[in-house]
Parts: structure tokens; C-alpha cells; sequence
């Protein structure tokens, strides 16, 4: 594609990137390039800061890791064997993989940057672009990704065999009516309205109850237990209010 030598790495090296190292839990990144010395390129210098890369040469290869869900951004170019970005792209929204993707354009196609916002592309950069704006992109991208997303709720919301009626606050398991103080149903709501996301207790506490973050309590904990056991088929095993060890608690609707 001979685009590589127009992206000025060179000149700038590693310095005045003020992108942070990452030291803990590094984002994973997939780059679907076909071009070697570019590939080679945005590898060194996305390892350099930290991030762990792994790399696709044509659409049908990147396509087929993409969908894995195992990484926390796509750097997807257009120009590719086999399958082109677009396809790509396309395919993985169909999946319903939402992993944040950037798609490379040439510049000034504007026409290629709108199809690709269309297609579900969460950004893009146009070719040559400097290593501090494709970092920064990529930051942005990931702190946008790490903030739990809400679902948009129907007038019902029904697993196993609980129903959850919004607008008449009501609960009811095998078409019984469940007892539930308002804040429990507050916590249920919220859980709903991010499940599959894991919560912090510090979360929990400042988004359902409005306390201040270093609030030592364990009134989340007491209240998930109550949860628990009034919607649960075996409390202590529960299968959709889940304990991430270390971590939080996530609600699943439909357990594997």
C-alpha cells in the first residue's frame, strides 16, 4: 500500500508521547494491517507503551480473531486482502461483538469515514497520522469502553422465572408477587440496566445509595444476600447475581 513511509515515526521516536505506561492488567490490542513495515511499525510503539499487541495481514484472519472478544480495541485498516475493513467491520457488529474499533482511512475520504462510523466503527484516522494521535484515540477509546454501558429498558424485563415491571415497581417469581423494599429494587434495576458489566462496591454505593466512595459499609453486601434469596432458585449458588472475586458483583440474565 506504500503508506508506511509517509507516517512519521521516525522523527519523532518515543519522545513527547504523554501517553501513561500501563502497568497492570494491559489492554489488549488488535491491529488488521496488511502492510509489514507499518504492522511492524505501530507494534513496537503500542508495546513500548505498555500495550500487548497481537496482528491480523488480511480481513478473513482479522475477522476470525476479532470475533474471539478477547480484545479491548480493534486498529482496523481498509485496504485488505480477502476481505476488505468495511466486511470486517460489518461482520463484527452483526456478531454482536462490541469491542472498540478504529478504522484507517486514506486521506481525505471523507466518503470512507462516514461509511465506516455507519457500519459501527467507534473512530477513525487518516492516513499518515503522528503516533501521539493514534495514542491518544486509543486511550480515549478505552476509557470510553471501561464506562459500564446502560441498557434501555422495555416496560418489563423477565429472567428465569422472575418478571420485573417498571413502571408498577413490581416483582413477582412463578407469577407470585415478591416483597421488595424500594431499595432493593433500586439495586435490582441498576443491575439490570448494566448486567453482564461487574460492579464495585464503591460503585454500587455511590450510584443506588449516593454515598461517598470511602464509605465503609457493607450494606451492599447485605442487600445483594436479600436480592438473593428472594429471586434466586438456589441462593447459595446463585446464578445470575454473581460475586467477581476481588472485583465486584455482575447480574447475567441468562447463565451459561
Amino acid at each position: 500500500m506504500g503508506v508506511s513511509e509517509a507516517i512519521v515515526f521516525s522523527s519523532l521516536g518515543r519522545r513527547g508521547l504523554a501517553i501513561r505506561r500501563r502497568t497492570s492488567n494491559p489492554a489488549r490490542l488488535l491491529l488488521i494491517e496488511d502492510e509489514a513495515g507499518l504492522v511492524l511499525t505501530l507494534t513496537d510503539l503500542l508495546t513500548d507503551k505498555g500495550y500487548q499487541v497481537e496482528s491480523a495481514t488480511d480481513g478473513e484472519e482479522g475477522l476470525e480473531r476479532a470475533l474471539s472478544g478477547e480484545f479491548d480495541a480493534v486498529i482496523l485498516d481498509i485496504m485488505l486482502p480477502r476481505k476488505d475493513g468495511f466486511e470486517v467491520c460489518r461482520a463484527i457488529r452483526l456478531r454482536g461483538v462490541h469491542t472498540p474499533i478504529i478504522m484507517l482511512t486514506a486521506r481525505g475520504q471523507v466518503a470512507d469515514k462516514v461509511s465506516g462510523l455507519k457500519l459501527g466503527a467507534d473512530d477513525y484516522l487518516a492516513k499518515p497520522f503522528e503516533p501521539t494521535e493514534l495514542l491518544a484515540r486509543i486511550e480515549a477509546l478505552l476509557r470510553r469502553a471501561s464506562t459500564p454501558r446502560e441498557v434501555k429498558l422495555d416496560p418489563t424485563f423477565r429472567f428465569s422465572s422472575v418478571v420485573v415491571d417498571f413502571r408498577r415497581t413490581e416483582v413477582r417469581r412463578d407469577g407470585k408477587p415478591v416483597e421488595m423494599s424500594a431499595r432493593e429494587f433500586e439495586l435490582l434495576t441498576y443491575f439490570i440496566r448494566h448486567q453482564g458489566t461487574t460492579l464495585s462496591r464503591e460503585q454500587l454505593l455511590q450510584e443506588v445509595w449516593g454515598y461517598d466512595a470511602s464509605t465503609l459499609t457493607r450494606t451492599v453486601d447485605a442487600h445483594l444476600w436479600m436480592l438473593r434469596q428472594k429471586l434466586e432458585e438456589d441462593p447459595q449458588n446463585p446464578s445470575h447475581f454473581l460475586t467477581v472475586r476481588g472485583l465486584g458483583y455482575k447480574f447475567v440474565a441468562r447463565p451459561e
